[in-house]
């Protein structure tokens, strides 16, 4: 099962720094859509994905026209606060891409117009704006992959001083 995660013109580099981080330990594939708010050479992106980068699979790509032609035919599924879908009600499929907008503004509301059955919201209280990018990513992608039954991955830890 192949998961990825699309981060749509993404401005504050601690962010995708952690969602670099959560993509390398679950095995989903990082997309970067430019133009972003810094260059990955930036050390508080390095610092936030620590020691992880070179157990990434990231695909940059010249903005969104070059990523929907460079995935033509993918299955792509919009997380927005404006969306009509709880993320934890849809089945998502292998190969799935989830896209993220801009910390300050989102994705673009005609791409959401013209999706409106996979435009997919986490809940929160009506009075609030969104959540962390970051933290978004990462419950997304958890119930993405607690729906796959968690491929791959390790369900048990080990103590290192004792044993159970």
């Amino acid at each position: 099962m192949n998961l990825n995660i699309v981060l749509v013109e993404p401005q504050i580099p601690q962010n995708t720094g952690n969602i670099s981080r959560t993509c390398a330990v679950t095995g989903a594939r990082l997309h970067l859509v430019k133009p972003m708010g810094f260059e990955v050479t930036d050390k508080n992106l390095k610092r936030a994905g620590l020691d992880y980068w070179d157990k990434l699979d990231i695909t940059y790509y010249n903005g969104l026209d070059d990523f929907f032609e460079k995935t033509k035919g993918g299955k792509y599924y919009y997380f927005t606060t404006k969306g009509r879908h709880v993320h934890s009600d849809v089945n998502y499929e292998d190969n799935c891409y989830i896209l993220f907008g801009r910390e300050d503004k989102g994705l673009p509301e005609s791409l959401l117009h013209d999706n409106p059955d996979f435009c997919v919201r986490l809940p929160m209280r009506p009075e609030l704006r969104s959540l962390n990018l970051s933290n978004s990513v990462a419950i997304a992608t958890y119930e993405i992959l607690r729906q796959w039954d968690y491929p791959d991955l390790t369900r048990e830890g080990k103590l290192t001083q004792y044993t159970w």
